[in-house]
């Protein structure tokens, strides 16, 4: 360890330098026990480099200086030091330029990496000739993203995406483009800053871009969006001009490692450092847009009609007479969520909008007060992937997400407990038998109680880690994060448990189509509610000497599900009710051939407690493998929703929405869509050839037919959304099942 005598002898010396708004002293003592690193980065530091990292170090967000080692520090500063000395314009960047604007490894509370030299590697030959660092930085605009075939998307993992995230991916926000494009910059020695509103005046988003340095002041550019071979334009431009620092919300920052007394207000991790800012607005308000008396700006969206996906048009602004006003090209998908054609037309009593031969995209605007217009067409089907690649792909995504999420989880998951807001769920587990060769089963037991003080539950949770002991696979305990009576089915259960199940196929090689559920008392109220909403995460589901409240079995169809009750159990009719639901799922059975596989046992003359004599349900659970792709499907909204449930997704779930959905070689037949107005149906080619067309129907009548492409957009969808590396779909459809509400 480095004492703190070396570092009080290298300032006497004059080889760290006096900080005047945070001291070298401040941050090693808020760096904790991480101290000593940062000791070892400022003592092993060339010489020359000593003071640059006594200001990063000095200047270091608080996560970062208890949490970054030596090794990361001195790798960085070096790396950075030689991008700035190296640069041709090098006597343009003085000491305090690079310290703001290339020094930093990080722009907001992306992941902490080392892309200097990656990076540099790749871009250093995209700008060979070219010697001024605002013509290089348009130069890596230009070139940087179709070589990492990075692209816009909302399907991205996470807003704030670190370069090598974004590459490994393909998708980006203008966060993660922006910081891609920033660090390349600063990796060839380029000063580069991210730049941000968090909300535009018109309500309609947040954006994020870049600012570089050309020698002699900062210019913008929207990363991934090159307006030819210019800076200061941009889709953007007119909206950042229009912007007004009177409220910060419609203020204009740039991030900054200064300690400006102002923090970035765009949030993107609320667990990340906060970051600094500087108020840039002043600075874009001179290149306002001039709207002239009798004009208005209209922004114009072209919609496909079956996916909703943005396409580009041509499209034509017209008058009453037909004459054109206006003409341009409308976004697609890869731009900016808020990137739309503006077009500057007269104000009139009636001028038409028309994508240029497609006339029944044809719109007439009679003054509305609605800036944005959205036309429909009938948009040509995505060529997208063969299955070859998209087989490789979905292995390369599964390995990349598992590599991240268990850096980035494995501290919460050692620690045992799960958090989510104020909330907390810690979990005990023990793993029982050999692990088979496909992973290992996975058991989550629920404990009774609720309703009742805090030491009351914890005495269940203890009894309900003794109860059940399988042969195999892990066995986990969790403690509800309330005591209130519904412990185990208010809403914050769902995600909850969706990560228990994520973390443990991650860290304890669990198979996610062997995952059970049960649970005893108020544990076992948690499965009669849990499983009809959750059904697609688990193999099987038992439920002992609980109370069903209102739920119903309908989303029971796909899995198989043992219900074990005293007979003499007739606390709140327990006993009844369990023999109400044993002829209820009998029906539901006989009616639907193949459906609601259930086995219901009463324990006659057993009280509450059964003595043990439910633990046969383990085996039970046990023969049976979670089936994800079932040929049909039965989904019921509960008051707790879901957006995802097998095959299906519903991007506006509500209560007591229900739909019945069946699949059969190449063809979808939706049977009930009650209450709902769209669908997304995820297929892959284990469910059909998607190189042949896709029929969805519903009462007879056609909703969608035709290819539908296997694309990286829904990949990476499917599987973020629960970490499952089987539960990745390759293709999706989305339908309108009802018109839209007025």
């Amino acid at each position: 360890m480095y004492s703190r005598v070396i570092i009080a002898c290298l300032l006497a010396f004059g080889t760290l330098p006096a900080l005047a708004d945070r001291s070298i002293d401040n941050a090693l003592v808020a760096s904790g026990s991480n101290r000593s690193e940062l000791e070892r980065a400022l003592a092993d530091a060339p010489e020359a480099q000593r003071a640059h990292m006594a200001w990063l170090i000095a200047h270091m967000p608080t996560t970062d200086l208890t949490g970054l080692d030596a090794k990361f520090l001195l790798k960085h500063v070096d790396a950075a030091t030689m991008a700035w000395e190296h640069a041709p314009w090098h006597a343009q960047v003085d000491e305090a330029l690079f310290r703001e604007a290339i020094l930093p490894y990080a722009n907001v509370s992306e992941q902490r990496e080392l892309w200097i030299e990656p990076l540099r590697a790749q871009c250093m030959p995209m700008i060979e000739g070219l010697a001024s660092p605002d013509v290089c930085a348009v130069a890596l605009n230009q070139k940087l993203f179709p070589a990492t075939k990075v692209q816009y998307s909302t399907k991205r993992k996470r807003a704030d995406q670190s370069p090598s995230e974004s590459i490994a991916s393909g998708m980006a926000s203008c966060t993660g483009l922006s910081i891609l494009l920033i660090d390349a910059c600063r990796s060839v020695g380029i000063p580069a800053r991210f730049v941000g509103v968090p909300m535009w005046m018109d309500g309609s988003g947040n954006h994020s871009w870049v600012e570089v340095w050309d020698g002699t002041q900062w210019r913008f550019t929207g990363a991934a969006e090159p307006a030819g071979d210019k800076l200061d334009e941009g889709w953007f431009s007119a909206r950042a001009a229009a912007q007004d620092n009177a409220n910060p919300e419609h203020a204009i920052y740039a991030v900054t490692w200064r300690d400006t007394g102002i923090a970035f207000p765009m949030r993107f991790d609320e667990h990340g450092p906060e970051v600094h800012a500087v108020d840039v607005t002043d600075r874009y308000k001179r290149s306002a847009t001039t709207v002239m008396e009798g004009q208005e700006l209209v922004r114009v969206v072209v919609r496909d009609r079956g996916s909703k996906q943005r396409v580009a048009r041509t499209v034509v602004c017209c008058d009453r007479a037909g004459a054109e006003l206006a003409r341009g090209t409308s976004r697609d998908e890869k731009c900016d969520l808020n990137d739309h054609l503006e077009l500057l037309v007269p104000q009139s009593a009636s001028i038409s909008f028309a994508v240029a031969e497609e006339p029944l995209s044809k719109q007439v605007r009679e003054n509305s007060d609605d800036p944005t217009l959205t036309l429909f067409v009938e948009g040509a089907p995505s060529k997208g992937l063969s299955k070859e690649e998209s087989d490789r792909l979905t292995k390369t995504l599964v390995q990349t997400y598992i590599n991240e999420a268990r850096v980035k989880e494995e501290a919460e998951f050692r620690a045992r407990v799960l958090k989510l807001d104020a909330l907390e769920m810690p979990f005990w587990f023990a793993t029982y038998g050999e692990k088979p060769a496909a992973g290992r089963s996975l058991f989550i037991s629920m404990h009774g109680g609720g309703g009742a003080p805090k030491e009351v539950n914890d005495q269940q949770w203890e009894n309900q880690k003794k109860l059940y002991q399988p042969k195999e696979g892990v066995y986990v305990a969790p403690r509800a994060p309330t005591n209130t009576w519904n412990l185990w089915h208010e809403g914050h259960i769902d995600p909850l448990f969706d990560r228990l199940i994520r973390d443990m196929i991650l860290f304890e090689g669990v198979d996610p189509n062997k995952v059970y559920i049960m649970g005893y008392s108020a544990g076992g109220d948690g499965v009669f509610q849990l499983t009809p909403r959750m059904a697609d995460r688990f193999a099987a589901a038992a439920m002992m000497a609980g109370h069903p409240n209102e739920t119903k079995p309908d989303g029971l169809r796909n899995l198989p599900f043992t219900l074990h009750m005293g007979g003499n159990d007739a606390a709140f009719k327990r006993n009844e009710i369990g023999r109400q639901w044993g002829t209820m799922l009998d029906a539901c059975a006989a009616a639907d051939a193949g459906g609601y596989p259930h086995e219901v046992v009463i324990h006659e003359g057993k009280g509450h407690w059964m003595d043990r004599k439910d633990a046969v349900a383990i085996g039970w659970m046990a023969k049976y493998t979670r089936d994800l792709r079932p040929k049909k499907i039965v989904w019921l909204q509960d008051d707790v929703t879901e957006a995802r449930f097998y095959w299906l997704a519903n991007a506006q779930p509500k209560a007591g929405q229900r739909v019945v959905a069946m699949r059969d070689a190449q063809i979808i037949t939706i049977e009930e869509a009650s209450g709902v107005e769209e669908l997304r149906i995820r297929l892959d080619d284990s469910m059909l050839d998607l190189d042949l067309p896709v029929r969805v129907e519903m009462h007879g009548s056609a909703l969608f037919e035709g290819i539908v492409p296997r694309t990286q957009e829904t990949m990476m969808q499917t599987l973020n959304e629960r970490g499952d590396p089987t539960g990745v779909f390759t293709a999706e459809i989305v339908v309108r099942v009802a018109p839209a509400s007025p």
